[in-house]
């Protein structure tokens, strides 16, 4: 069976954080964002590698940090692009040919937890080759125009909030990063990128702290978390 790998685009700046360092270098409770993603990832048994896409700007500083970690060996690091699609584009390319299944995880999420890390491995291994955790949508959800009227309010049954790491087989995953290319699209993940494709993407049960960190209001939830987590003795 040939190896598995997690790309982490996080060259994004974060403006809505506020100003300040990269969104992925900003820290939880004294510890950059980016090292609980990329922890997550590389604690988990079935993944070998980890490559990051840092800010072009930071990637020595970056490789640094990564160097200075326990899981320094998993991880690799190359200079990201101007978009989300660009750096896991660019981060694809640097894989070694022996991997054949490919997460994608936003740095933003930090706190994704392991179990959820495996449970995207193990759907992608059992056949499905586009493989996405999603969380219910709680909330009730309007549709509103331009002038802020409403003109309907959605059935949120059928609705999820669909988080990372996302796993794809590694060929589809080129391949739609080539299409893309060609037809200079615009997606907001890789999973849509597939569906644009007309391949069928599995949803399986996502957990609440795969948690996006957006705005500062994230940040203290986050926070929160970990508090917990090492009062647990889950993390030190």
């Amino acid at each position: 069976m040939n190896r598995i790998a997690a790309l982490v685009p996080a060259a994004g700046r974060g403006e809505r954080l506020g100003p300040g360092e990269p969104k992925a270098l900003r820290e939880i409770s004294g510890v950059p964002i980016l090292i609980y993603a990329v922890s997550a990832l590389a604690s988990t048994q079935s993944i070998d590698l980890v490559v990051v896409a840092a800010p072009q700007s930071d990637v020595e500083s970056v490789s640094a940090l990564m160097a200075q970690q326990s899981f320094a060996e998993k991880v690799s690091v190359v200079a990201g692009g101007d978009t989300r699609q660009e750096s896991v584009a660019r981060a694809l390319i640097a894989l070694p040919e022996d991997v054949d299944v490919v997460l994608v995880h936003d740095a933003a999420r930090p706190l994704v937890p392991v179990e959820l890390v495996t449970a995207v491995v193990a759907s992608v291994r059992a056949g499905n080759p586009a493989v996405v955790p999603g969380i219910y949508v709680t909330d009730t959800i309007k549709e509103v125009n331009d002038k802020g009227e409403v003109l309907a309010t959605i059935d949120r049954t059928s609705l999820r909030a669909i988080q990372t790491p996302q796993g794809f087989d590694r060929q589809l995953l080129q391949r739609a990063h080539a299409q893309l290319e060609e037809s200079q699209g615009v997606f907001t993940d890789d999973a849509g990128l597939i569906e644009s494709m007309g391949i069928t993407v599995k949803v399986i049960e996502g957990h609440v702290e795969a948690m996006k960190i957006t705005r500062p209001f994230d940040l203290a939830i986050a926070e929160t978390i970990i508090a917990k987590r090492r009062a647990s003795g889950v993390i030190t």
